[in-house]
C-alpha cells in the first residue's frame, strides 16, 4: 500500500471525516429521508428530533455542515449525490465516518446495495500518524451467510502487523493472483481499490464525482438532549496527531 496514497479525496484535507465513506445505490434525498425516519423512531423516546434539509454549495462547503465533530454520539449525517446511481454517506464522528452498520441496515431497508470504503495512508511514526488500511465491503438487500454481506476485502495495519482478509464471491474483474503476494500489504492496495470501484461505477476519490450539475446534498441532523459525555471537536483538533 502506498504510504501517501496520492489521489485521496480533497488531498486528504478532510481526514478522518472522509477516510471512510458509505454508499447506497439509490437517490440521495430518498436515502436521507429513510435514514431520518429510522433514526427518528429510535431517538424519539429521548426527546430528540431528526430533520432533513438540502445543502447547496461545493463539496467542501457541504462537508463543513458536519462541524463540529462529535465523539459520544453522531449528530449530523450527509447524503451526497454523485455522477452515478450511488449516493455517498458521511457522518460527523470525530474519528471518522462509521459506515458499516448504517449502510448494511439501509441496504436491507431500501432494497438496494450498500458499500463501505476505507482508505487510510500508513503514516505512523513513533506517537504520531495513523495505522494504514484499505477496505471494501459490499452489502445486499437480503440475508447472506453473514448478515447481508456480499463481498469483503481488506488490508490493514493491526497495531503494527499487516493483515489481509476476504469473504464472499469475487467479482470477475478482481486480480485474484494479487491476494497471494508475499508482502501482506501488497495483496490489496489503494490502486486496486480504485480500480475495483471504477468497475462498479464509482470514482469516490475525485471531487467532481460528487454533486453533479449543482444537485444539493441532504443533511440529516439530530436536535434535542445531548448525552452528558458528549464532546465537540474542530477538524484541526482531530488532525493534530496526523
Amino acid at each position: 500500500m502506498s504510504e501517501n496514497m496520492k489521489g485521496l479525496l480533497l488531498e486528504d484535507r478532510w481526514a478522518p471525516v472522509t477516510s471512510e465513506l458509505g454508499f447506497l445505490e439509490t437517490d440521495a434525498e430518498h436515502a436521507a429521508r429513510a435514514f431520518a425516519a429510522w433514526q427518528g423512531g429510535l431517538l424519539a423516546p429521548r426527546g430528540i428530533a431528526v430533520g432533513v434539509s438540502p445543502v447547496p454549495g461545493t463539496l467542501e462547503q457541504t462537508l463543513s455542515t458536519l462541524l463540529p465533530l462529535n465523539d459520544a454520539e453522531r449528530r449530523r449525517h450527509l447524503f451526497i449525490p454523485t455522477r452515478s446511481p450511488w449516493t455517498a454517506y458521511i457522518d460527523n464522528g470525530w474519528q471518522g465516518t462509521d459506515a458499516a452498520s448504517a449502510m448494511s441496515y439501509m441496504a436491507r431497508t431500501l432494497g438496494c446495495r450498500g458499500m463501505r470504503v476505507v482508505a487510510v495512508p500508513h503514516t505512523l511514526r513513533k506517537d504520531k500518524g495513523r495505522y494504514g488500511a484499505v477496505m471494501f465491503e459490499l452489502y445486499g438487500p437480503r440475508q447472506t451467510d453473514w448478515l447481508n454481506y456480499l463481498r469483503t476485502l481488506y488490508v490493514s495495519n493491526d497495531g503494527g502487523r499487516w493483515v489481509f482478509g476476504q469473504s464472499g464471491e469475487p467479482f470477475p474483474f478482481e486480480k485474484l493472483e494479487r491476494y497471494q503476494a508475499r508482502k501482506v500489504r501488497d495483496r490489496f492496495t489503494f490502486e486496486m481499490l480504485e480500480e475495483y470501484l471504477h468497475h462498479l461505477g464509482l470514482s469516490p476519490f475525485q471531487e467532481d464525482f460528487y454533486l453533479p450539475q449543482g444537485a444539493p446534498a441532504w443533511l440529516v441532523e439530530k436536535t434535542g438532549p445531548v448525552v452528558s459525555a458528549q464532546k465537540e471537536y474542530t477538524l484541526a483538533q482531530v488532525r493534530e496527531d496526523f
